[in-house]
This record gives structure tokens, sequence and C-alpha cells, in this order.
């Protein structure tokens, strides 16, 4: 059975996270202020369905998905690129594969005891991000 991941999360560190945003061809301005935040993620989880919000004051973006399913990915709060992602569980692991422009793009989540981890993937860059379940 897949974790929990209903609650409100936040960031408790972050790890690489520039060079992630390098690797997406972030310009140099975002890069700098979306450096600087600690974002929070707000996750609804029922069954397959997933909603997953990531808020911060610079710009908020809004995941909803189905495991399993394929959907068109707009990330133009992100790196204005739009790609084909899909999630699934793997263990107790939310793995997500984005195809699109960039190779090997996706990320990963996990639940340690009241942490939630975050594992950001892009063309051989990783990214890891922590958050405390408040």
């Amino acid at each position: 059975m897949p974790v929990d991941l209903n609650g409100y999360w936040k960031m408790i560190s972050s790890d690489n996270f520039e060079e992630y945003m390098k690797a997406l061809d972030v310009n140099v301005a975002i890069r700098k202020i979306a450096n600087l935040l600690k974002p929070d993620k707000d996750i609804t989880h029922e069954g397959d369905h997933i909603i997953i919000k990531t808020l911060s004051t610079f710009k908020n973006y809004n995941m909803d998905f189905y495991v399993g399913k394929e959907f068109e990915e707009d990330l133009s709060g992100v790196d204005d690129r739009k790609c084909m992602t899909t999630i699934t569980w793997e263990g107790d692991k939310l793995v997500c594969v984005q195809k699109g422009e960039i190779e090997g793009r996706g990320w990963t989540h996990w639940v340690e005891g009241d942490e939630l981890h975050l594992e950001l993937r892009a063309a051989g860059v990783v990214s890891k991000q922590v958050f405390k379940k408040s």
C-alpha cells in the first residue's frame, strides 16, 4: 500500500537546486530568486488522485494528476516547457517521468518519519530537498 502523502510540508533543506535549474536552462535572474525560496508543499492524496501544490512568495505551482495515467504537463510556471508526464508508485516512492526536451527529467517523493523527501532530476543533475510535516 502506498504511503499517505496528505499534509502541509515546510522545506527544511535544499541541495544542488541551482545546478538543477541550470540543467533546465532557467534564466539566471529566476535561478537566483528561486534558489533563495523555501517553498511549502500542500498535498492532497485520495487513492490514485493526488494534488501537489508548491507554494512560495514568488510563484506557486499546482500539479493535479492520477497515478499511472500519462498527461501533458504545462511547466510554464517552472521552465516554460511542456512534457508528457507519468507518475507511478515504485514501492512506497512516488516516481515521476517527464518526457520532453530535457533528457532524464523527473522526480521522486517519499516519506521518512515526519519528513517528505524530494529528489529532482534533469540531464544527469540531481537536487535533493527535504520537507517537514507541520
